[in-house]
């Protein structure tokens, strides 16, 4: 009996078992800091990716191509002078907006204007390098531009476009940048990034380079 009592007051070893009960909350309190850190190191940099990927898009070439040589008012019959009109109601020849990604750019209009462009796949790549410079993770998949006619420019614009859209560069929905948190590698787990995006509106489109 006398053994039994000494053992059961033997307190030896009693801090290594200690240690042993707090080390996994301290190591998942450490790494969760860490891991805060890299996400919002990492949330920057996306963001200003999308910031300065939408710069250089309006500024160089864009990835939608042929519209820089679409005249409206020639090809599309609008009234020389007038805003490329957005909707149906506008008569034939219209143009809403186009969703470009490595793949293809898909439009939306009237008219013989949506089948007068395309993917410019170079200038799409070139555009995927700038946003890289900030954000090495960006894969093309990752990319997506969108061109909306808000009524800027006129029909039969001697000096550039007839249209001059807003254009946002963004992160596809469907196929998201991913955060692998270091907490979670024992367990294989990551998250989706926000959706970030930017827009501009289209300036002179000529070039290859940009502040």
């Amino acid at each position: 009996m006398t053994f039994f009592n000494r053992l059961l007051r033997d307190d030896k070893a009693a801090s290594a078992a200690e240690f042993a009960l707090v080390l996994p909350l301290v190591l998942l309190f450490l790494f969760g800091i860490i891991d805060a850190g890299r996400f919002m190191w990492d949330y920057n940099r996306a963001e200003k990716a999308t910031q300065m990927g939408v710069r250089y898009a309006v500024v160089t070439e864009p990835v939608m191509s042929g519209f820089k040589d679409y005249s409206f008012a020639i090809d599309g019959g609008v009234p020389a002078g007038d805003p490329v009109p957005n909707s149906a109601d506008g008569g034939t020849e219209w143009f809403d907006s186009a969703t470009c990604t490595e793949a293809s750019c898909e439009c939306t209009g009237g008219g013989g204007f949506c089948g007068a462009v395309g993917l410019d796949s170079t200038a799409f790549n070139n555009l995927v390098d700038r946003m890289r410079d900030f954000y090495p993770a960006i894969e093309p998949n990752n990319v997506q531009v969108d061109y909306r006619n808000v009524g800027v420019g006129f029909a039969g614009n001697p000096g550039g476009p007839d249209i001059s859209p807003l254009v946002t560069v963004r992160f596809k929905a469907d196929d998201p940048l991913v955060f692998h948190p270091v907490t979670c590698l024992i367990f294989a787990c990551s998250f989706n990034m926000p959706d970030f995006r930017a827009a501009l509106t289209l300036e002179d489109a000529a070039g290859n380079f940009s502040n």
